[in-house]
C-alpha cells in the first residue's frame, strides 16, 4: 500500500463529520467535540449511520459479485472493519482499491487499518473530492481505465453544498470512468425526518431531496431497486417494506 503522506493539522476544536461518523458507529477515533456533536443528534440521525453503512456491505459485495476488480472510494472516512477491500476481496481475491479521504485522520489509520493482503492491493491519497482532478490522475497510476471501475461515494455528498458544484463533481468523476463501471451511491435527505439545526449550523452540509438527490444519477442505469431508502436496497433477500431512513441509496450502471 501507498499513501499520500501530505500533512495537515487535526482541528479538534470543531466536530468533523467522519469523526461524528465513526463516534456513531460506536468507533473510538474520535474527540469530545464529536461525542458532544453525536449526543446531540436526534436518534434518526444515528440510525441512518448504521442504515448507510449496512447498505454499503451490501452494495460493494453485489458490485464483486459481478467481477468488478477496481475500485476508487473516495470519502474514505476513518476504517471500521470490514472495510471496503475486505468485503469486495470475499468475492475478487485481487480486487484493487483506491481510497480517497481529506481528512488527516483518516491518514493515519491508512497503513494500518487500509492494507490488503495479495493478490489484492490498496492505496489511499488524501485530497478533497471538491477537487476531482488530481483524484482521478492518481486513481489512474493505480487502476487501469479501460477496465471497469466501481466508483464509490458513500455518505459523502451532503457535504458538498450547492455553491461548490455537487453536480458537476460527481458528473466529472462519472464521465471519467470507464463504459461498464459501477457507481454507489448513497446521500443524506430530512425527507422522512426534521431538520436538525444542531447539526447543520455546526457542519457545512446540504441534505437533498429525492428529486434533488436523482439529478446526480441522470444518465445512468439504476440496478433494482433503484433510488431508495438505504434499509430498502436488498438485491438477494426481501426488503423490509415501509422502513424509511435519513440516508437514500442506489447503484448504478455507467453506460
Amino acid at each position: 500500500m501507498t499513501t499520500d503522506r501530505t500533512a495537515s493539522p487535526i482541528d479538534t476544536s470543531t466536530p468533523h463529520p467522519a469523526r461524528v461518523y465513526d463516534y456513531l458507529l460506536g468507533g473510538k477515533d474520535n474527540y469530545r467535540v464529536d461525542k458532544e456533536m453525536g449526543e446531540r443528534l436526534p436518534p434518526a440521525v444515528s440510525q441512518g449511520a448504521r442504515h448507510n453503512r449496512a447498505f454499503m456491505h451490501r452494495a460493494l459485495a453485489w458490485v464483486a459479485s459481478h467481477g468488478i476488480g477496481q475500485y476508487l472510494d473516495i470519502g474514505t472516512g476513518i476504517p471500521t472493519e470490514p472495510n471496503l477491500h475486505q468485503i469486495v476481496q470475499r468475492s475478487v481475491p485481487a480486487a484493487r482499491v483506491v481510497y480517497t479521504d481529506y481528512d488527516p485522520i483518516v491518514l493515519r489509520h491508512a497503513e494500518a487499518l487500509l492494507v490488503s493482503r495479495p493478490p489484492g492491493f490498496t492505496d489511499y491519497i488524501q485530497a478533497d473530492v471538491r477537487e476531482p482532478g488530481p483524484i482521478l490522475e492518481h486513481a489512474r497510476g493505480v487502476l487501469d481505465f479501460d477496465q471497469p471501475i466501481c466508483l464509490s461515494l458513500i455518505a459523502l455528498m451532503h457535504f458538498v453544498t450547492d455553491d461548490q458544484d455537487p453536480y458537476g463533481i460527481v458528473r466529472t468523476l462519472v464521465d471519467a470512468m470507464p463504459s461498464g463501471s459501477f457507481l454507489v451511491f448513497s446521500h443524506g435527505t430530512f425527507d422522512f425526518h426534521d431538520e436538525n439545526d444542531a447539526y447543520t449550523s455546526r457542519i457545512d452540509s446540504r441534505f437533498r431531496t429525492r428529486a434533488e438527490i436523482e439529478v446526480f444519477l441522470e444518465g445512468l442505469e439504476l440496478v433494482e431497486p433503484g433510488l431508495v431508502p438505504a434499509p430498502r436496497w436488498y438485491q438477494e433477500e426481501p426488503a423490509p417494506k415501509d422502513e424509511t431512513s435519513g440516508i437514500y441509496a442506489a447503484v448504478a450502471r455507467i453506460p
